[in-house]
């Protein structure tokens, strides 16, 4: 581990997150409100720690590789307590410092999960800014799942190459991780600006429409209103909300490859996006057969079903109901399948489906060894054999994060006296980055102790940085190294 590498870096990441302050101070001096010292004093402070940092880290010592682990893991958590300051600053919020690194780095973190109530009534500066942290987030995690992991040997994105057939397979999308940041930033940057317009199209202000298509790419769920998308009660805003939570939930590299050789075929022949699809689908259809059953639960039962399948399974967030009122089997279904998420490298939280895919291969392998002891079944995907030391790495992932599941459960329940329900959801809510549980934190997470709150952002970053890059940083060996 090399100090000032690490202050550095840290510290450069810190003054290029400050200027995103400064835009949410714009919109309060646009709509003539009175937040513009908030953010200005915000920008000040993040600033200033960030060139403190950069100057202790002098130096021409180059970093190592296993430098990046403490840098991705600080970089999360610096940016979510400087992210923290303008809600702390803010009158109309009155949060507590714990209650705004929570609301904070539940945005970094693309969580959605939220400890603010009355959105309607806040200042348009705070709710455009809970919703770009999202958006600066969202990206952050591309970059991150695409271009930096894989380099230090763990993310979903390590399955993704044994998966995909072709140059794919072994190239990186462009040979500098800084050409790889650019492009996935233009397509992200493009991606977003095509959701606002739809989004404006369909029937919302111009202020609604980009504010929501920042945590609609991200995969984040912040509104700007208490109902989320539900606010607007509109068919055409949740198709496009639809479309576009489902389209962000796909790993960007194939979006990025599509883009760049002006071809289709990539969807069709990836099997993680055919799994992806077919789970959407799957979820979407039980849900509405469950509606059905009771017209008293709702008028529109495929309509609503399909949102909060799409919605839940992509670990977005948004909701047009709250569902958590529904037949107690649909709710939980939903919340379980929150576990498998979206594709690798994209903003989607959950396990992935790449690596859901590679279990199932893996149990279907041994229930055909039971039956033919004597034969011989490589573990294939795509036609090509998958190496032991990815197939160990996956189910190592898989009880890691089982294992630290179940603990974090039992500590929330041991720390904030709540029942089984309410604390196995929240957990799943924010370990999964999903948001929206169920019990107590169905409608927010206001008023939870301290003790809860800092166990559950605990859970955020473990889900967001896919648990063994926070948990290399606890081991001795790396700080020996």
């Amino acid at each position: 581990m090399r100090l000032p590498v690490i202050l550095r870096t840290t510290g450069a990441l810190l003054v290029l997150f400050s200027p995103a302050m400064l835009l949410p101070a714009l919109v309060a001096w646009v709509y003539d409100e009175p937040t513009v010292p908030t953010f200005t004093t915000a920008f000040g402070v993040t600033l200033a720690g960030g060139i403190a940092l950069w100057i202790s880290g002098r130096g021409r010592i180059s970093a190592r590789e296993g430098d990046g682990f403490l840098i991705t893991v600080l970089a999360y958590v610096g940016l979510g307590l400087c992210g923290a300051v303008p809600f702390m600053l803010d009158g109309s919020t009155r949060l507590s410092f714990t209650e705004a690194a929570f609301e904070s780095l539940s945005g970094i973190t693309t969580t959605g999960a939220t400890v603010l109530t009355g959105l309607d009534a806040l200042p348009k500066s705070i709710l455009f800014y809970r919703q770009f942290l999202q958006w600066v987030g969202g990206m952050g995690i591309i970059v991150l799942a695409v271009a930096i992991l894989p380099m230090l040997g763990v993310g979903g994105m390590q399955l993704y190459r044994a998966e995909s057939p072709g140059p794919v397979k072994d190239n990186k999308l462009t040979p500098r991780i800084t050409q790889t940041a650019k492009a996935l930033w233009l397509l992200y940057l493009g991606l977003t600006a095509a959701c606002a317009l739809a989004y404006w199209v369909a029937g919302m202000s111009a202020f609604d429409a980009i504010s929501h298509s920042f945590s609609t790419v991200a995969i984040g769920g912040f509104s700007t209103h208490d109902a989320s998308i539900g606010h607007f009660d509109s068919a055409a805003i949740e198709g496009v909300a639809i479309a576009f939570m489902v389209f962000s939930g796909i790993n960007f590299a194939l979006h990025f490859t599509a883009w760049n050789r002006r071809t289709l075929a990539g969807y069709s022949h990836d099997r993680e996006v055919r799994l992806y699809l077919g789970v959407l689908a799957g979820m979407a259809l039980i849900t509405w057969l469950l509606l059905g059953r009771d017209p008293q639960v709702t008028e529109n039962p495929f309509r609503d079903g399909l949102f909060q399948a799409v919605s839940i399974t992509t670990t977005t967030g948004f909701t047009t109901t709250n569902f958590s009122l529904w037949p107690s089997v649909t709710p939980i279904l939903l919340m379980l399948a929150a576990f498998a998420g979206g594709c690798a490298g994209s903003t989607a939280g959950g396990l992935k489906m790449i690596r859901v895919l590679l279990i199932y291969r893996q149990c279907v392998r041994e229930v055909r060894r039971l039956i033919h002891p004597s034969g011989v079944f490589p573990l294939k995907l795509a036609g090509e054999q998958v190496p032991s030391r990815v197939a160990d790495a996956v189910w190592s992932f898989v009880m890691a994060y089982v294992m630290i599941f179940l603990i974090l459960v039992c500590l929330v329940m041991a720390a904030g006296d709540f029942d089984f329900l309410t604390a196995f959801s929240a957990v799943g809510a924010c370990l999964n980055n999903l948001g929206p549980g169920l019990g107590d934190v169905a409608a927010n997470y206001a008023d939870l102790p301290d003790a809860v709150a800092w166990l559950l952002m605990l859970a955020m970053v473990l889900g967001r940085l896919e648990i063994f890059t926070l948990l290399v940083i606890f081991t001795r060996s790396f700080w020996r190294r």
